[in-house]
């Protein structure tokens, strides 16, 4: 195929990468540890881990794993654990010990817990104790017989009432501590695993590394099946994207982002590679602790997504981060819109680089060049060994400039669903192609643009209408906080764009949007509806605005909802 996005690569940015440099993670892990021993590897709340440290306890966990819980190659174990030195601790030490990890949210409810358990077959798993109310009530209906359970503050110098001031607080559905009965505590695991020698497990880029489960924002979560070739393909064409910008050993980098979610998984991963020192935020959605984190924090790299940025820029206290010494600031997960770009750029001087992917691509498929010096509305080029189609409803490739289903092929590409051959056979095509799912083109110089979600679509007089771009508009109104596009129905069931806002001017009136988005848009584009509500609009882990959710709460709420006619 004809790769037109090579012409716009970055200077020094290879074609392809050695996706089989390193044969496992573990082997990953062995050679950052060796290049790199006494340097910092983590930090949480003002306790810091280093390579050296890190070694030592994975080795000891990886042991306790084989020897006490009796895991072996290919048993899956799950990490129910927001950002906390422990994550890496366990992350790697389930890994050296040859399990497949399975990443859970902790925010779960029994039911959710209890589906995701039972669909991957989990055996073992490490939870906070906080959420471990949560992990009693689902554990009956699953196949887990060993609980590790960790207490917040395992791992930090302070004393505990401080520590629920500065991580427990804020964080929705956080109970006290809950201990589950034979269970076994975090650090005495650890301690154990001191008395074992660690077993060497045989794995290669066939075996499986994680069982990632989709967000579940369009359905039931399905299991991506993420081999460790999956995973350090994806790793190593990353840290060959930003080689021009960041260096080994000399970067510190923030993680607001749960490494339960790909995308901060594989950007700490790179970060891992390139030996940088990683903070990670236990809770960004305080955003004053989070900006006082980062005014004590001289860091050169930071992740985030679109919803974190806006509510960053809004918070008074921003002004007050020091950022002469960052080098790059990526931006994943959703869309960006150009309104918190723009105002981002205006108030930092760089932009956000925004990137794309999905948990199926491990998850990284395309990324802005680094040295991008504006906002360019596209999500970038394929990355090294990546190659990127525009597909019809069958499957076959388009023409450049078609708009349609954005196909993906490259080594970080999944194996496929856990335990779901049919679901797996639909999102291939004969050709090779994953479908994304995401409606976008390809431009003549090769940038990958993204309208929309396929089944996010609304038909307005069999006129396409993609809530992106309706979104994008609605945003660049001063008095507008956050929005969601979504579809609705009209008195004689035609689909019409109905948009749910929560204001940042109490005085913004539904009027005041209608004409504002009809400088901005073609008429069947401007919203019919518009409804106010005061609280945030419902979000993912990582910050993604659900329209999903957002519409059956609409729906719900039927005719009593204060809409507002246009």
């Amino acid at each position: 195929m004809n790769k037109i996005w090579l012409q716009s690569y970055p200077a020094g940015v290879p074609p392809a990468v050695k996706v089989d440099r390193f044969a496992s993670l573990p082997e990953l892990f062995a050679w950052v540890c060796s290049q790199f021993r006494g340097a910092p590897a983590f930090s949480n709340q003002g306790a810091t881990i280093d390579w050296l440290r890190l070694d030592a306890q994975s080795r000891c966990f990886a042991a306790y794993l084989q020897h006490a819980a009796g895991l072996r190659k290919g048993d899956r174990i799950a990490l129910m654990l927001p950002n906390l030195l422990q994550y890496p601790v366990v992350l790697f030490g389930a890994l050296r010990a040859g399990c497949v990890v399975v990443n859970v949210n902790p925010l779960y409810t029994p039911r959710e817990l209890q589906h995701q358990l039972a669909d991957s077959g989990a055996t073992a798993i490490v939870v906070l104790d906080n959420f471990a109310h949560t992990l009693e009530q689902a554990k009956p209906a699953t196949p887990v017989r060993h609980v590790i359970t960790t207490r917040v503050g395992d791992m930090l110098p302070f004393p505990k009432a401080q520590i629920v001031n500065l991580v427990v607080k804020h964080v929705r559905h956080m109970v006290p501590e809950w201990h589950i009965p034979g269970a076994v505590r975090f650090t005495d695991a650890l301690r154990k695993g001191e008395g074992f020698s660690l077993e060497p497990v045989a794995l290669s880029g066939d075996d499986t590394a994680f069982l990632q489960y989709t967000g579940g924002t369009t359905g039931v979560p399905k299991g991506a099946v993420l081999s460790h070739r999956n995973i350090l393909a994806n790793v190593e064409q990353t840290a060959a994207w930003v080689a021009g910008v960041l260096e080994q050993g000399k970067e510190t980098a923030i993680v607001p982002l749960p490494l339960y979610h790909v995308f901060a998984l594989t950007a700490t991963l790179t970060f891992c590679r390139l030996g940088a020192h990683v903070v990670l935020v236990t809770n960004p959605r305080d955003i004053a602790g989070f900006i006082k984190e980062l005014r004590h924090t001289k860091f050169s790299v930071m992740i985030g997504v679109n919803t974190l940025f806006n509510a960053l820029l809004n918070a008074p206290d921003l002004r007050e981060v020091n950022t002469n010494g960052v080098k790059l600031v990526v931006a994943g997960g959703m869309a960006v819109q150009r309104a918190v770009a723009e105002k981002w750029q205006q108030v930092f001087g760089t932009p956000l680089i925004e990137g794309y992917g999905l948990t199926e691509t491990s998850p990284i498929v395309c990324a802005n060049p680094v040295d991008l010096d504006h906002f360019s509305g596209a999500v970038g080029l394929p990355l090294p060994s990546t190659d990127v189609a525009i597909l019809d409803d069958d499957g076959a490739e388009l023409p450049q400039g078609a708009t349609g289903e954005i196909g993906v092929r490259g080594p970080q590409v999944m194996q496929g669903y856990w335990n779901m051959p049919e679901e797996t056979a639909k999102v291939f095509t004969p050709g090779g192609w994953l479908r994304t799912g995401d409606i976008g083109c390809l431009t003549d110089s090769g940038y990958v643009k993204v309208v929309d979600r396929k089944k996010d679509v609304i038909v307005v007089s069999g006129f396409k209408v993609y809530p992106n771009e309706v979104e994008d508009v609605v945003t660049m109104h001063p008095g507008v906080l956050e929005v969601a596009a979504i579809r609705a129905t009209d008195e004689h069931s035609n689909e019409v764009v109905e948009i749910v806002v929560v204001r940042r001017d109490p005085a913004l009136t539904a009027q005041d949007l209608v004409e504002h988005c009809k400088k901005y848009l073609t008429p069947y584009k401007v919203p019919k509806r518009v409804l106010f509500r005061s609280d945030p609009l419902p979000k993912s882990p990582i910050g993604k605005i659900l329209r999903r959710i957002v519409a059956e709460e609409e729906a719900k709420a039927g005719a009593g909802a204060p809409r507002v006619l246009s």
